[in-house]
């Protein structure tokens, strides 16, 4: 005869497993010690990264808008349209590549990582982005405080998308020698 639902009540058709968070700050706190505030900096100079190939572009649309006598200026309302594609783009590029970091993260020893420890890759980093502007959009900075509410430092858009942002492998184990266990 044919097998029943009651045969193995673990096969339901969907296959789900659930892994245990890889990182835990009461075994490795040299992942989470000084995150929240190099993750701030982080961002600013992502900020600045962002900023500079827009503020180029903007001073090319200006002057496109003055040798076509004001109709190129109207170029300017494709701005926030280009402005969303480049951050995805670097926000997407620089968390799916290979030390799952933006350039401001590289700079300041921390990387995203999902919550189960495997690196981050294109989509992620690019949902990651697009979570991160909403949440800021609608909460304002204050969203910040979040972070001081968990253990492992974590901000709404890390639990929401499943990242974790921790100390590199070289800054943690900087820690680690400088703070030995007893």
């Amino acid at each position: 005869m044919g097998a029943t639902m009651t045969d193995d009540p673990k096969k339901i058709g969907v296959s789900i497993e659930l892994k245990p968070h890889a990182y835990d700050p009461a075994v490795n706190p040299e992942l989470f010690d000084g995150v929240p505030a190099r993750r701030v900096i982080a961002f600013f100079i992502d900020l600045f990264i962002l900023a500079i190939p827009l503020i180029f572009l903007a001073i090319f649309f200006f002057a496109i808008g003055i040798v076509t006598l004001g109709l190129g200026f109207l170029l300017y309302g494709l701005m926030p349209v280009i402005a969303t594609l480049w951050a995805v783009v670097y926000y997407g590029t620089t968390f799916g590549g290979p030390r799952s970091a933006t350039i401001g993260m590289r700079v300041m020893d921390i990387e995203m990582r999902t919550w189960y420890g495997a690196p981050a890759y294109f989509v992620l980093g690019a949902v990651h982005a697009i979570a991160f502007w909403i949440s800021i959009s609608i909460f304002s900075p204050l969203i910040l405080i979040v972070c001081f509410f968990n253990e492992r430092w974590r901000l709404l858009h890390d639990m929401v998308v499943g990242t974790i942002v921790i100390n590199n492998d070289v800054r943690a184990s900087v820690l680690r020698a400088s703070h030995p266990r007893t």
